[in-house]
């Protein structure tokens, strides 16, 4: 066998490495392909996976300064457009794809990374309608975060001074799409957490696109609205615009015009309220002493009842007990023929012993009485 020319395994991959990247179809690929054996559990924050498709596969690499710019998270089995060179790891000898941008096929990234987020959040909790809290009923300060110089903050006024004129706007003047929108959004909620200076806090926008809707999609505006200790109303963009801003609220309104009106009572119906109130109050106090009224009519009465009758028991007892001293009076007795002999000092004579020859007696008779001297006595017991 000659042997000249003879490489080492080294000087042979690095000249396949070199062939590679000298091909310039080679140094921008686009590979579509699923993802298979992905892992980025590397602290590196790189992203190591295959593509395949019905026959092959090939490795792939994603560096982290490429995967830091990626707004969805790969996963095994997600069908990907992949944009890359092709070079060899000298390693190892093998070629492989070195990934600089992925985008999921059959949905916009965003798409994907917007329902990834969605689905993190909710296991997490965030959107559990046992956190959402009851607006109060009477605000005094209602907090609004919005664009200084756009229509919401507008409508906003005009609801709540025509419903509430009693509360207070306060505003927090905001980005609500930009760069800048995401950050301004979190601060504004923060500021008005530390202070405590609104009962109710409404954050929103006009309508517009998705992408300008997206601010109250990013993961920290929601986190923020959903660490919120004042209940928060989302009014972002029109009826048909959801955002994940919404979900992390206590209150979902279909346009701002619609949050002011959720954020505060309607005066006009208060004062119905009011007035049906204090009209139920005086007839439920009419109705309550017309019963008084009538129960002490019926305590009389019976008192006045249970006072005559032991009266006319007793002038029946009465009445009984004169009958019968009627009937043992003495002068019922001389009615009858009998009389009744008396001593001068009027005791009753009943003893003959007890008189003497001589002595005036008196003798009671019905009709009168007569004056005698007695001749003689006689003892019916002798």
């Amino acid at each position: 066998m000659k042997q000249n020319g003879v490489l080492t395994v080294t000087q042979l991959n690095q000249y396949v490495k070199f062939l590679l990247e000298g091909d310039a179809k080679l140094n921008c690929v686009y590979v579509t392909g699923e993802i298979s054996n992905f892992t980025d559990q590397y602290r590196s924050g790189h992203l190591y996976f295959s593509l395949k498709d019905e026959k092959c596969a090939l490795k792939a690499v994603m560096f982290a300064s490429a995967a830091r710019r990626l707004r969805f998270a790969p996963e095994n089995g997600m069908k990907v457009l992949v944009r890359g060179r092709i070079s060899a790891y000298e390693v190892s000898g093998q070629y492989q794809l070195y990934a600089e941008e992925m985008q999921p096929v059959g949905a916009g990234e965003r798409a994907v990374a917007l329902e990834q987020l969605k689905e993190k959040l909710r296991r997490e909790g965030l959107f559990d309608a046992e956190r959402k809290r009851e607006l109060p009923r009477y605000p005094k300060h209602v907090g609004v975060i919005t664009s200084a110089t756009g229509a919401v903050i507008h409508d906003i006024q005009n609801v709540l001074s025509r419903r509430w004129p009693l509360a207070e706007i306060v505003l927090f003047p905001v980005a609500v799409q930009g760069e800048e929108a995401v950050p301004q959004l979190v601060q504004a909620l923060q500021t008005f957490n530390r202070c405590m200076c609104a009962d109710v806090l409404i954050i929103g926008r006009g309508g517009g696109s998705a992408e300008d809707l997206w601010a109250f999609n990013e993961e920290p505006v929601v986190r923020a609205v959903a660490a919120s200790k004042i209940p928060i109303i989302s009014a972002v963009g029109h009826e048909t615009d959801v955002t994940l801003t919404d979900f992390a609220a206590d209150l979902r309104a279909p346009t701002p015009s619609a949050a002011a009106e959720l954020a505060a009572p309607n005066r006009a119906e208060l004062m119905d309220t009011l007035m049906q109130t204090a009209v139920s109050m005086h007839m439920g106090l009419e109705q309550r002493l017309n019963d008084e009224r009538m129960q002490l009519d019926l305590l009389a009465q019976s008192l006045q009842e249970g006072l005559q009758k032991p009266t006319q028991l007793c002038r029946q007892e009465l009445s009984t007990l004169a009958g019968r001293l009627e009937d043992l009076s003495p002068l019922k007795v001389l009615h009858r023929g009998y009389s009744m002999v008396t001593s001068a000092g009027g005791g009753v004579l009943t003893d003959p012993h007890s008189v003497s020859i001589g002595e005036q007696v008196q003798v009671r008779m019905d009709k009168g009485t007569l004056f005698c001297t007695v001749d003689e006595k006689e003892d019916l017991h002798e």
